[in-house]
Parts: structure tokens; C-alpha cells; sequence
């Protein structure tokens, strides 16, 4: 680890900043690190920010032409969510997967923990998803 990545990182510690200007200053040092000579070893993929949906449809809606859907999450309101769903107390919990249940959403938010949006992003350039209009097109990725 670079001595500027440990001077952000003990920053944050200290609570001189906060997480989201200690990660724009480790993004602003890794951008500018110089590019690596050739035989080195590949510098990681960024963190990814945004969670995007894209959703194309051929089909005329209307006198508009085709479909098309675009939705842009930022990454970090999902990460704050699932923070916010530990501060809920387990009674409120239980009432809330119930009613989530009810609506046909199987979701148990006590299982809701911060490692696994982490491992959800990370594993989202592996995902697939199919429909059943052949004019139609859904794309899901992080940038």
C-alpha cells in the first residue's frame, strides 16, 4: 500500500473525513498513478459506482416509437441501505419480511449484511438475464 492511500486511510480513522471523501481522494491517487511499464503486472478494474438497467424494446409504445428504459442506481445508496437495515430492530424486521413475503418478494432482510452487496457487485459482470420477447433487449452492469 502507497504511503498516500495510508495518510487517506488514517484520515478516515481519525475522522478528519468521511468514507465518501476518502474514497474520492483514493480514486483521485489512483488516477493519478502513472501507467505501468509493459510487463508489469494489469492494474485492478475500478470500483464500480453506478448499478445500471438498461431495458430496449422494439415494440411501438404508443405513438413514441420504441421502448427503451434507463436507470442508473448509485452504488452507494444500495450500500447504505443495507447499513440502515442493521439499525432496524429485529421485531420491525420480522413484521417487514413478512409483508414481503406477502407481496411475493422472498427476501429476508436479517440476512442483509454489507459483505454480500460487495460480493453481489462483484459478481454482476457474470450476469445473465432473459426474456421472452425476441425484439426486446435487458442489460444489467456496474460502471
Amino acid at each position: 500500500m502507497n504511503e498516500e492511500r495510508r495518510q487517506v486511510l488514517q484520515m478516515l480513522a481519525e475522522g478528519k473525513v468521511t468514507a465518501d471523501e476518502a474514497e474520492r481522494l483514493i480514486d483521485a491517487l489512483e488516477r493519478e498513478q502513472p501507467e505501468s511499464p509493459p510487463g508489469t503486472t494489469v492494474r485492478p478494474k475500478p470500483r464500480p459506482k453506478y448499478l445500471r438497467v438498461v431495458v430496449s424494446s422494439e415494440d411501438n409504445v404508443g405513438d413514441d416509437g420504441p421502448g427503451r428504459i434507463n436507470i442508473r442506481v448509485p452504488l452507494q445508496l444500495l450500500r447504505a441501505g443495507v447499513r440502515l437495515a442493521s439499525l432496524i430492530p429485529p421485531q420491525a424486521l420480522t413484521k417487514a419480511n413478512a409483508e414481503l413475503h406477502k407481496s411475493g418478494v422472498p427476501i429476508d432482510l436479517t440476512q442483509l449484511k454489507p459483505q454480500h452487496i460487495e460480493e453481489l457487485v462483484e459478481h454482476l459482470d457474470d450476469i445473465i438475464v432473459d426474456i421472452d420477447q425476441p425484439d426486446a433487449t435487458v442489460k444489467v452492469f456496474c460502471e
